[in-house]
């Protein structure tokens, strides 16, 4: 399939307001992954998904196996390192315009990514979700491919936004 020259996503959602995403933006561990594995489904959706967004992959990589497992997969990956990956994530999300991104994230150091992302997805996998990166969140889903769905069924998001 061709890839539009100008891709995104838009929806409007009473109370919450008008939605033009670009991005979507990720953790890997926790989130799209467990114990480093891609799982199940989640590169057919990816691949999906870039198709109207630009995807990009924010990680620690803490099991050193996240370009491995996203090999195939129509993304920009960036390790991050030193500290304060919360402050790296959410820099991130504001320089590539936090208002035309969607987040998806699980742990605490994702929760500042989350509440800069115009729309905050935490993820609960069997690694768990830390109780920050929830509260930051505008959505919460019990799976990845759950979440990565709502960009396919854009009336879900509306109907868990809307006031």
């Amino acid at each position: 399939m061709k890839k539009s020259p100008d891709p995104f996503f838009e929806l409007d959602i009473p109370g919450f307001g008008h939605v033009r995403l670009e991005h979507l933006v990720s953790d890997f561990t926790g989130t799209l992954s467990v114990d480093g594995r891609l799982l199940p489904g989640v590169r057919e959706r990816l691949n999906r998904i870039s198709d109207f967004l630009k995807i990009h992959i924010l990680t620690a990589d803490t099991f050193g196996m996240a370009k491995a497992e996203l090999e195939g997969v129509a993304c920009e990956i960036h390790i991050l390192k030193g500290e304060d990956h919360d402050v790296q994530k959410e820099s991130y999300v504001e320089q590539i315009g936090a208002e035309h991104a969607i987040a998806f994230g699980n742990g605490s150091n994702d929760r500042k990514m989350l509440k800069a992302a115009k729309i905050g997805v935490a993820v609960c996998l069997d690694e768990g979700c830390a109780v920050d990166a929830l509260k930051a969140a505008d959505i919460f889903v019990t799976s990845i491919t759950g979440g990565l769905e709502l960009l396919f069924e854009p009336k879900r998001i509306k109907a868990t936004l809307r006031f």
